[in-house]
């Protein structure tokens, strides 16, 4: 193939991907889009009484950005039922310390994470109930 029709080719196909990528807004056909769980969550089946309570606070407070059962949300947060969060690397003090202080982006690319107010100290335990009952199904513990 000589160089003039080798360079056109690929001046076409870059041109094909970079018109997709304007209309849908993704690199990756197969990719999820913006806003959809970024990993698959198996559910336990049975919750405790305060797993169940922590389920709730997370629903309101967190899946905004965690995502719906904390399996992330594209664009938006990391999925906590993630191997990073296993409690041996992120112990139950680390998900009380980012909700009273924030986080730092370190291990994700969506952003620090600002403090969250209004969750008391029993709100965060039921929460971290919920994500270590979840965790577990999935394998991480």
């Amino acid at each position: 193939m000589n160089k003039t029709l080798m360079i056109g080719a690929l001046a076409a196909a870059f041109a094909g991907v970079a018109y997709y990528v304007t209309q849908t807004g993704q690199s990756d056909p197969g990719a999820p889009a913006q806003g959809d769980a970024m990993v698959a969550v198996s559910l336990p089946e049975e919750l405790s009484q305060r797993a169940q309570m922590g389920e709730k606070a997370f629903d309101a407070v967190c899946a905004a950005c965690h995502g719906q059962n904390a399996a992330g949300k594209m664009g938006n947060g990391p999925p906590l039922i993630h191997k990073i969060y296993e409690p041996s690397h992120h112990g139950d003090m680390a998900f009380h310390m980012a909700v009273q202080n924030g986080v730092r982006a370190h291990h994700w690319r969506f952003g620090n994470m600002p403090a969250q107010e209004g969750l008391t100290r029993a709100d965060v335990e039921a929460i971290i109930a919920y994500v270590r009952a979840v965790q577990k199904v999935n394998g991480i513990n």
